[in-house]
Formats: structure tokens, sequence, C-alpha cells
């Protein structure tokens, strides 16, 4: 026998109650009339101890009431084992997403998520619908429903555990909630079939912090879908690397490159090195030590390696996991920017447009920049202009020098035409394929401010916020009052506040034609003496593209774009990847997609060769665990056993089987009847017995 209280057995120390009752002898209470005491010596009656039970059958039913009492409110009950009932669920339809990304690379975390998928895949019915993808950055089909149905039932798990024995974890990002978002858009397609049965996702992951699951929130999902988490874990240390600052950024009094190294919470390790290391893994000078505390990080600047030793990877030493240790750095090639000025003027006349052209427009590290001055009368070679970026135009040009630049135009070339008077201005037909455009000096009475601005055309994008908007201190003096009713493909993208058109916007087949009415010299306006003058000569080097150098920076699943530099239209190149192997690239291909590992890769078409780095995405590095309810936070159908409350749930079955047998048998009822019994019992008995000893005294008297 069981009870469901067994606290209240401790009722039956109660028991000791009625042989105490039994064993006290109290002093009589009855008074007998006697003579005068008054000539005796008062004394103490003697008594004598007797400590012998009397009334055995009242003191053995007494003790018997408490004893039933106290086993009743134990609620016992008789322990067996409950019936099975047979279960009429519908088949299920279950979706296993097996976290393949760079985090699941650590120890042994990949044969323990085959092992969960495995289990899983093992208590399938053949009713049942099962379909198994990988996902990282990406979801990829390993079964699907069609492949599992079309499979004889009992070479559907077999199937399945063959292709997972083929995948292994990549080098990308955790797409968390991508992933969901899939599995659950395909069980609602799969509703359309079969709109009964339960719906599950069973999710292999090890969870880490730097999983992205920001789209689940506020996703709507189907009903009747729950996701089953099956976490895999590892207790090592992990530290993560993370690349700052390309060489060519870094300032010149620090001459090096900065790099994050980051320890997780949990981690058991504090002292790291770094540094930059060889093919063989040696670091090429002496590391740098760094201490790191636990949940926290530490920038390190390391100086730049020898130029000889051909180190292109920071990698990091002391932590337990080896994944995320290396970060790859390339400095990026300056992009070199040939911009010709046709104009008269000289470049050291201060007031002049060229002197202020020249200043504007000044290299940076990721880009070279050169202004070739020439007279508008000088014609331009085919080399020169194929060379060139931007055309900037401020005096009357020859038929022998439009035709060239109306030719780059149509390439997507960008020509600035600002002409510094009324005849120059006048000239700009040529280049546009017409005749003379009808253009006089406008002079304002005092100055012309910009009053209306297209903030959505490229040339203004980047004043578009309410801090860079204000144009009201440029103060114009005069301008070329320009016949834009002549060029029916003219946008005016600027107008003086008395309505004449300032900076105008001609698109000629792939290129463009800006023509400022006045000049940026202070002659004509206060143009080049506002700090709006540089970014607006950067916008126009934009939209010929002249200002974005090719990157050398990517991570793991980016597409890289091949700019014409690299690859040139119509010919084939040849990408090597850092394991060695190489991949043929199609003459009309110029992003490439196949990034799916990191490294150094080498792109190679003809006697080009350039080299990008890839890096790992910095967010695997965070390896420490999500908390549990994380996911039923964001809402996702998350069954009770999974969240934190219902931990104790397994603990507890046994005991509400036990309340539920209990609650079944009900045993306390025949208790507590057999309890009244013996009180009943009790009851009679003892009146039967104090009235027999009252009759003896009345017969002896």
């Amino acid at each position: 026998m069981n009870f469901l209280a067994p606290l209240f057995l401790a009722g039956v120390l109660a028991v000791a109650l009625p042989v105490v009752f039994h064993l006290i002898r109290r002093t009589t209470r009855e008074r007998t009339i006697f003579s005068s005491l008054m000539f005796l010596k008062p004394a103490p009656p003697r008594l004598t101890r007797r400590n012998r039970l009397e009334h055995l059958l009242l003191l053995l039913l007494r003790c018997a009431a408490i004893c039933l009492l106290a086993t009743g409110f134990a609620r016992p009950f008789v322990k067996h084992v409950l019936p099975e009932i047979p279960s009429a669920e519908p088949p299920k339809r279950i979706i296993i997403l097996v976290d393949t990304s760079a985090s699941m690379r650590r120890a042994n975390l990949w044969s323990q998520a085959r092992d969960k998928a495995d289990a899983v895949l093992q208590k399938t019915t053949p009713a049942d619908r099962v379909a198994l993808f990988t996902f990282d950055i990406q979801t990829t089909p390993l079964v699907t429903f069609d492949e599992w149905n079309s499979t004889a039932a009992a070479d559907r798990v077999a199937l399945a555990r063959s292709r997972l024995e083929g995948a292994r974890p990549g080098w990308a990002a955790t797409r968390l909630d991508q992933a969901i978002i899939r599995a659950s858009e395909l069980l609602s397609e799969a509703d359309k079939d079969d709109a009964n049965g339960p719906r599950q996702i069973v999710l292999v992951s090890d969870f880490q912090e730097g999983s992205k699951f920001s789209a689940l929130q506020g996703q709507e999902w189907p009903k009747g879908m729950e996701l089953v988490s099956e976490h895999v874990a590892v207790k090592s240390s992990n530290a993560g690397l993370q690349l700052l600052a390309e060489a060519n950024d870094t300032s010149p009094s620090t001459g090096g490159t900065r790099v994050r190294v980051s320890n997780e919470s949990d981690s058991k390790r504090e002292q790291f090195q770094v540094g930059w290391a060889r093919s063989d893994g040696g670091f090429v000078t002496n590391a740098t030590l760094v201490y790191v505390p636990a949940g926290q990080s530490r920038i390190v600047t390391l100086p730049p390696p020898e130029k000889d030793s051909g180190a292109a990877r920071i990698v990091l030493r002391g932590d337990d996991e080896d994944f995320d240790n290396a970060v790859f750095n390339l400095p990026p090639e300056a992009a070199r920017v040939n911009v010709i000025y046709f104009g008269s003027e000289s470049a050291t006349n201060s007031r002049e447009p060229l002197y202020f052209v020249a200043r504007a427009l000044q290299g940076t590290p990721r880009q070279s920049i050169d202004v070739i001055a020439k007279p508008p009368t000088s014609p331009v070679s085919a080399g020169e202009a194929d060379a060139a970026t931007v055309f900037i135009v401020s005096d009357a040009i020859s038929e022998a020098l439009a035709a060239p630049l109306r030719s780059q135009a149509k390439q997507g070339k960008t020509l600035l035409f600002a002409p510094t008077s009324a005849d120059a201005a006048a000239t700009l037909g040529i280049v546009l394929g017409q005749n003379r455009i009808a253009a006089e000096e406008g002079a304002p009475r005092n100055y012309a401010m910009l009053g209306e601005i297209d903030f959505r055309h490229p040339l203004f994008a980047p004043f578009a916020d309410v801090r860079f908007s204000d144009f009201t201190k440029i103060h114009f003096w005069k301008y070329r009052r320009i016949d834009t009713a002549s060029m029916p493909e003219a946008h005016v993208v600027a107008r003086f506040d008395n309505g004449d058109a300032a900076i105008v916007d001609v698109p000629i087949g792939k290129g463009r034609v800006i023509i400022f009415a006045s000049g940026w010299h202070p002659a004509d306006s206060q143009l080049a003496l506002s700090t709006k003058f540089v970014p607006l000569l950067c916008s126009v080097l934009e939209l010929s593209g002249g200002v974005s150098a090719a990157a050398t920076q990517f991570r793991v699943g980016d597409d890289v774009p091949f700019p014409p530099e690299w690859v040139p239209a119509g010919s084939a190149g040849m990408v090597t990847f850092p394991d060695g192997s190489s991949l043929k690239l199609a003459a009309s291909e110029t992003n490439f997609t196949q990034i799916t590992m990191p490294g150094v890769y080498q792109v190679k078409a003809g006697t080009i060769e350039k080299r990008f780095a890839v890096n790992l995405d910095t967010a695997e590095s965070r390896t420490s665990p999500l908390p549990l309810d994380e996911l039923e936070r964001l809402g996702v159908p998350v069954p009770k056993a999974t969240t934190a409350a219902m931990a104790h749930a397994s603990r507890g079955k046994p005991l509400l089987q036990s309340a539920k047998v209990e609650s079944r048998q009900k045993l306390w009822r025949w208790f507590i009847v057999a309890t009244l019994g013996v009180l009943l019992m009790e009851t009679a008995i003892a009146g039967w017995t104090a009235r027999k000893q009252l009759a003896k005294p009345e017969a002896t008297a």
C-alpha cells in the first residue's frame, strides 16, 4: 500500500495519549460526612501508585480510532500500472531542422546533432510524413515530403540517415529565424493535401547567442504547429577574433591593424595570444599577449607585418575552440580616378574654378584622384578619354572635342558643365547633339539663392537630412540663364529663388550631363567657400562610379561583385579557393555567390590577378547558449514541456499518476467509516463499563 500524503502518518504518534490517560491516577473527589476531627492531627491520605492498565478493550479501541484516522488522512492507495489508453491521433507531419552553421564545428556538437535527429527519425511511424533540412544562412533540403512518401516505409529512416551522414557543418552564420519560417511555410503548404494531424518542427541546434532570430517577432504561425527544441551543448572555453580596421584605414600614429578579442561569459580562460601568422600556423613575429576576462572584450593593435612575409592572416591562441580564431586581412587597392578638366584658367589662381577643383578632389587611402587640366581647344586621345571617370568643362569647346565627350557620356561617364560665360554655355548644345542653346547672363539685384532642390536626386541625396539641407547661406552673384525648354529630357534638380534653373541633369545614353548655371569660384558664387562644395563634387564622382573602390573584405555567404577592372566584359575568369580548388567563371558572370569558407580568394582573368579576403561572421563567436524561454518570448508556438516551468514535470509525473490512482480508489473514505465505527463501539463499551461500576457501590450499600 502507498500513501499520497505520507506526512499525515505522523498522527499515529497520538496513539500514546490514551495510554498516558489510562496510567494517570488522580485523587478522588468524593466527600464523606464524618464527625469532628478537631482532636486529630491532619494527615494527607496515603495512596498506592498503580501502574497497571485497566479496561484494555477501551484502550485498544481508542488507539485504533487514532490510527485509522491518521491513515485515512494520508490518502492510501494500492499502486498498479494504469492500462494504456489507445491513441487515436492522426499521422504527424514533422520537419527536422539540423543546424550546420560554423558554431556547430565545435567539439562533438555535430555528432550530438546527428544522434538527436536519428532519435527523432526512429520514433516516427509509417503513417507519419517527415522532411529533413539543414540550415545556416540558407535552408537546404535533404529529404522532402515527396521523397519520404515515395520511399518504402522500411527504407525511409535509412534514406534520411544516409543523407544526414553526407552533411557537414559549414562556415556560414546561423539564420535560425529564416529556417523556422521556411519550415512553417512548408507545413502550411502541406495542409492543402492533409488538413488533419499534429504538425511539428524539430529544431536541432546549439542555440548560441549569435543566432539571428529577429524575424520571428510578430510572425503568424500555422494553427496547430509547435516547435520542439533539441539542444546540443559542449563545455569548453571560447574566445572570438574580429577585424575592426583594415591596414590602410589605421592612423599613421598606430601604423597597424586593430582587432577585437571577445571572451564568452562562460569561458574558463583569460589569457590569449594574438599575432600575424604564416601559412604553417606559426607567428610571423612575437605574438601580443592580451588579458580578457570572461564576458568582456579587448581591442589590440597589431603592427603591420613585413612586406616580404606575405602574411594575410591574424590568429588567436589560448582557447579551446579554434573555428573562429583567424581573420584574414587584405589592404584594399586604391581606386584610381582620373578627372579631365577643360578650361583656360590657371590652377594656381585662387580666383578661378580650377583652383578649387584641384583642392576639393584630394586622394584618400581608398582612392587616388588625378585632376588633369587641358585647354578647351586641346584634343583628347582615346586612351585618355577611356581612362577618365568624370569630365569637367568650364569654357567653350569645339566640335572636335564635343564628339568624344558625347561618346564617353553615352558609355556611362559623367560630364559636368559649369560655363563661366553665356558664350561658353551656348556650346553645350554641341555635346547634346543639338544646335547652339540659347543662353544669357543672369544678374540678380543683390544675389540669388537656391530656392527649390530635389533631394531625391542622387546629386543631392547626401544632403537630404534636415541637418545638411540648408543651402540658404550660399549666395550666387551671377549665373547663366539657360533655355531648358530646348532639352526635353532635362531634369531641373535645383532652381534659384526667382525660378530660373540652377542645376540641370540631362541623360545621354548610359551617362549624363550635369549643368551648373553658375560657377563655384568667388566671381560667380560662394559655393566653393561653403562646406557643401566637396560633398557635391563627390556626388558627381559617385554618379559616374568613380568613388567606390573594389571591396576586398567579405563574409562567408556574401555575394562578391566583380568590377570590370577585375574581370573585363566578355572574358572568362578563374576563382581559386583558399583550399586550392578552383572554379571557372562564365563570361557573363559578374557576381560570385559561392563563398563557402573563410580565407583569401584569388581571381584571375587573362593577365589580371586580384585577391579578396573572406572572414567568418563575428556573431558565430558568441557561443553562449540562449535562454530557454527566448523562442517562447518571441511568440514561437513552443510546447510547455520545453519551457523552464516544465522542467519539474518529468519529476512530478509519478506523483500525478499516483494522484490519479488514488482519486479512482478513494480508500480514505473506508478508513473514515471504520474510524466512526470504532468510536461508536468505544462509546457503547465505555457507557456499559461506567454503569457497571456505579452498580457495585449501590449493591454494597
